[in-house]
């Protein structure tokens, strides 16, 4: 839905506007002593008036993305922005006009700002994705009066996939993302309906009874299996400790350097303390296959 500015604020833009429009337009030769000004002596006046008089490319770029419901003025502030990054960036050395250089910095400042705040979810992330989401609009609406279908079918999103060098699913989620705009989760449902939105969502976080009893389940277990570590040999503790229950696992071969041992010797030892620990921990419950997996 587009956005619609109190009279006051149109009167404030509408003023901005024809004073942009009213500026006067640089000789390529004044263009390019002012912007050397500027970078060469840091002359804030070069700088001022190079700027002033390129404020209609922003006024320009700002009336093409007017339609994605966001304050013509707020697109106006973030294309002045662009502008300034053009004023501070630009060589005058490479013989091209300021114009030419500026209207890039502009259209990507004001792209940026409506990716930012079209939508409250995240909309486009890469290159690609903004291609689409700033030409979607003008190829559907060229490949259905081409094909005088009123939507857009598979083979239409294929051509606009083809076309933008995206997937057929990105061009299938976008083209969802555009047919709806955000809706508030406390929206009622219906004209008269006591319920929203966010009633119906189910919540899928654990219940907090469960997390309770699994962490007193866990603190249980620990405690079993101390008990049960106890009622091995040093050696033993060792081998079950470094093979099962540090963060790296040390092989059997290291083991048997350190004990001063065979490899086989301490596969033996192993075997032997994880039958101890089996039968010690059995003797709390009969289902300990969890703690050893």
């Amino acid at each position: 839905m587009a956005h619609i500015d109190d009279p006051e604020t149109q009167k404030a833009n509408l003023q901005y506007i024809r004073q942009s429009m009213n500026e006067p337009l640089l000789e390529k030769d004044h263009e390019l002593d002012l912007a050397r000004r500027w970078r060469d002596e840091n002359d804030e006046k070069a700088l001022h008036e190079l700027v002033r008089s390129y404020t209609r490319l922003v006024v320009a770029a700002a009336s093409k993305f007017k339609n994605y419901g966001l304050p013509i003025g707020d697109l106006i502030q973030e294309g002045n922005v662009g502008l300034m990054q053009a004023a501070s960036r630009f060589e005058p050395e490479r013989d091209i006009r300021f114009s030419t250089y500026a209207t890039w910095w502009i259209r990507s400042a004001m792209q940026d700002y409506i990716l930012r705040n079209w939508s409250i979810v995240r909309t486009g992330t890469t290159a690609a994705q903004k291609s689409l989401f700033f030409n979607m609009r003008r190829l559907r609406a060229q490949i259905e009066a081409k094909t005088r279908e009123e939507n857009l079918t598979d083979d239409g999103r294929q051509e606009i996939a083809d076309e933008l060098n995206v997937s057929m699913k990105d061009v299938q989620d976008m083209e969802m993302r555009l047919s709806g705009g955000d809706q508030s989760l406390n929206a009622k449902i219906g004209e008269d309906g006591d319920d929203d939105w966010q009633s119906l969502l189910p919540d899928e976080r654990v219940n907090p009874e469960d997390v309770v009893v699994g962490m007193k389940d866990s603190q249980t277990r620990s405690q079993w299996l101390q008990e049960a570590l106890g009622e091995l040999s040093d050696r033993e503790q060792k081998i079950i400790k470094d093979r099962h229950l540090g963060y790296d696992t040390v092989t059997l071969e290291d083991l048997g350097k350190e004990l001063g041992v065979s490899k086989e010797r301490v596969r033996q030892l192993e075997q032997r303390a994880m039958g101890k620990l089996k039968t010690s921990l059995s003797r709390h419950s009969e289902d300990i296959s969890a703690m050893f997996e």
